[in-house]
This record gives C-alpha cells, sequence and structure tokens, in this order.
C-alpha cells in the first residue's frame, strides 16, 4: 500500500476511533450505567473496542486484549456483571488507536491480499480493515444517538483524525 493510501486511510479510520472516544467522554455517569436500556452505553463502547482489538490481531488463537479484558465476549456472547469504567474504556481506546496506526503503517501488499484470519468475515484483510472502520463508526453513531436520545447532546462529526 503507497505512502498516500496509508494515510487516506489512517485520516478515515482514526476519525472513526475519534467519533467513538468523543461519545465515550461526552456520557454522563447516568447514561453510562443506565441498566434500564439495553444494550448499556459502556458496554456498546466495550464491544466496539473488543472487536476493534480482535480485528486487527493475527489470529482467534493468538489474540489477547490487554488486562482486564477477557476473551468472554467471544467465549460467552454475555454481557460482563459489572460495568467497566470509562477510564478503563478510554485506556482500552488508546490501546486500539495505537494497534491501528501500527497495522495500517506496517501492513504491506501481500497482507492485504491475504484471506483474513475470521472465518465470519468473508474476504481479504484489506476487505477486514474496511470492515472493522465501518463497525467503530456504525456503534460510534449508536452512541451518539443514545446521548441524543437521553442528554440531547452529541458530539459532533469528525471530518479526519486528530493525529
Amino acid at each position: 500500500m503507497d505512502l498516500q493510501f496509508r494515510d487516506v486511510i489512517w485520516h478515515q479510520f482514526g476519525a472513526a476511533i475519534d467519533m467513538l472516544e468523543n461519545a465515550i467522554n461526552a456520557c454522563p455517569e447516568e447514561v453510562w450505567n443506565d441498566r434500564s436500556r439495553n444494550p448499556q452505553f459502556w458496554y456498546v463502547a466495550f464491544h466496539t473496542l473488543f472487536w476493534l482489538d480482535l480485528y486487527l490481531a493475527d489470529s482467534l488463537e493468538t489474540f489477547t486484549p490487554p488486562a482486564p479484558f477477557t476473551i468472554a465476549e467471544i467465549e460467552s456472547e454475555q454481557v460482563p456483571e459489572t460495568p467497566y469504567t470509562k477510564a478503563q474504556l478510554q485506556k482500552y481506546l488508546e490501546h486500539g488507536r495505537r494497534q491501528c496506526r501500527e497495522w495500517i503503517s506496517g501492513v504491506t501488499d501481500d497482507q492485504l491480499v491475504c484471506r483474513c484470519p475470521f472465518e465470519w468475515v468473508e474476504g481479504t484483510n484489506a476487505e477486514l480493515m474496511l470492515y472493522n472502520m465501518r463497525h467503530v463508526q456504525h456503534h460510534a453513531a449508536q452512541l451518539n444517538l443514545i446521548l441524543r436520545q437521553t442528554i440531547d447532546s452529541a458530539p459532533g462529526w469528525v471530518a479526519k483524525v486528530k493525529m
């Protein structure tokens, strides 16, 4: 992938991550832990970060999320009983942003055309990269909608990564 295209991909993928970060940061505590909402705000944020991280891994077998997170999201498909804190998810977001930036800057053309390692995502690693970006943006929009519906305020559009 040429340098100019790497920059374009990072500008847009990074912007999606920034939009997720803005939604997390804008969420008041009463919305974050609102158990009447299904799914809960914190869980949508966690789910998004978990899959961002996983889709940047070499394979499901080698994937290990950073502590305190586990692979229970895949194994049990159960929502964790104890909500993750905003600080924990902000730290996970920084981990994901770093992983994403490193993946984009280091991926080779040969790796991009290889079959993606996750059987439920049909296509190449290039397609997985775009799939992952769309997943992040989808849930960032979902979180912004929750904020708009509950506090009548949501962060604005991010056109390009803040670098």
